[in-house]
């Protein structure tokens, strides 16, 4: 399978990278990338890859999927570059915030065999979780194929409809953020306890760390894991009772309810011709 990607920032040189770790050939793989010193970059990390200033024929030849990997106010323009070519082209695999599948298809001239997917920025070290739909128009050999893509830089789940990639974006793609301020935060409390900035964020990432290690290894509800913590009378329900009498679960609903509705914000937005 060959890929053109467009678009050669972060997440595209993650996939290509997870890709050739996985055994791809290099010269499998193509990416159009408009600045200069990003191409060099890219050439310099990959030699055998084919590195292209703009997306014409010679840079989608022969593409089974083409990664639309550049930023949701840029797709449209992206969509146009290929628009001539589509007909070469197997699937159109969308890895964009805020750019719905009809809109994509618009811009391609009315192709629809496109994939939309939701990665998250875990995806740079191989931990992503990526949501993934499909128009009807794609074949199974053509989710295999967008699916194969974003495996390489963790798990992928298909959702049934495209709204829900929405909430994807709500809960996973914005949700590393949240875990950030949460470890931030448990790190500068550990600070005010008298720790030192290295032993504080030691304290912080291993603990979250090793809590999520032990609810991925468990079948057990969550609710019964913090329950196996949390003695009666003990310090831990002390500190999960300021938790609730802060309104923590509340906040945190909230915030990917805010995600979740600028997600389809920017859809609306950014799928307006001007």
């Amino acid at each position: 399978m060959t890929i053109t990607f467009i678009g050669g920032g972060n997440m595209a040189t993650a996939i290509a990278g997870g890709q050739i770790a996985r055994g791809r050939p290099a010269g499998d793989l193509a990416v159009v990338e408009p600045l200069e010193a990003q191409r060099a970059k890219l050439a310099r990390r990959f030699p055998e890859m084919r590195v292209h200033a703009s997306a014409d024929a010679d840079a989608v030849a022969g593409a089974e999927v083409v990664v639309l990997a550049v930023k949701p106010q840029h797709m449209r323009e992206a969509c146009r570059s290929i628009a001539a070519h589509i007909d070469r082209i197997g699937v159109v695999l969308s890895i964009a915030a805020g750019t719905r599948v009809r809109d994509i298809a618009r811009w391609l001239g009315g192709c629809d065999r496109i994939v939309r997917a939701m990665p998250n920025t875990p995806a740079l070290v191989g931990a992503g979780l990526s949501g993934l739909w499909a128009a009807p128009s794609v074949d199974a050999r053509g989710r295999a194929s967008a699916a194969a893509i974003l495996e390489v830089c963790g798990e992928v789940l298909w959702v049934e409809r495209e709204e829900a990639l929405d909430a994807v974006t709500g809960v996973s793609g914005s949700g590393p953020a949240y875990v950030f301020y949460f470890i931030e935060s448990l790190e500068a409390a550990a600070r005010a306890q008298g720790f030192g900035a290295a032993d504080a964020r030691k304290l912080a990432c291993a603990t979250f760390d090793g809590a999520v290690r032990l609810a991925l290894a468990s079948s057990d509800p969550l609710a019964v894991l913090r329950a196996q913590v949390t003695s009666k009378g003990g310090t831990t329900e002390r500190g999960v009772a300021a938790l609730e009498a802060a309104g923590v679960a509340g906040a945190i609903a909230a915030a990917v309810e805010a995600a979740t509705r600028r997600a389809a914000e920017m859809a609306d937005l950014y799928g307006r011709d001007e």
